[in-house]
């Protein structure tokens, strides 16, 4: 099996009434739930945009130094994702069509490359030491 994240920028997404979008969530958290029955379903969220920034954090220094910006300047922001644990990239197309229909905007699916192939006793190793 192997990690997959579906993904949409909320630029993709229409203007839709708040109803409109309220029942794009039903549909999506619909296949959330196909997802969960089939065994896939790792975690899903989404509404991240400039108004969920918590900070800033700075490595240059040596240690980390945290501050309330400079933040990156873009318009785009990760609308929604959705990752699934699935054995191979047709089952994330899959996946990540059947979200793309059910709330009317296009997806993105990405490989966890670091995930793929890995045994569960070897994730749970890699997990505890960080990697």
């Amino acid at each position: 099996m192997a990690l997959y994240l579906i993904a949409f920028n909320d630029e993709w997404v229409p203007d839709l009434t708040l109803e409109q979008l309220r029942e794009a969530g039903r549909a999506g958290r619909g296949v959330c739930d196909e997802m969960t029955a089939a065994g896939v379903f790792v975690f899903s969220d989404g509404g991240l945009d400039a108004s969920t920034a918590v900070c800033s954090v700075d490595p240059s220094s040596g240690s980390p130094l945290f501050t309330d910006g400079p933040f990156v300047e873009t318009k785009e922001h990760l609308g929604g994702f959705a990752v699934v644990d699935v054995a191979d990239d047709a089952a994330a197309r899959y996946w990540a069509g059947r979200i793309a229909i059910a709330v009317g905007w296009p997806q993105e699916v990405h490989r966890f490359p670091h995930r793929v192939g890995m045994r569960a006793d070897d994730q749970s190793e890699a997990a505890s030491s960080g990697r």
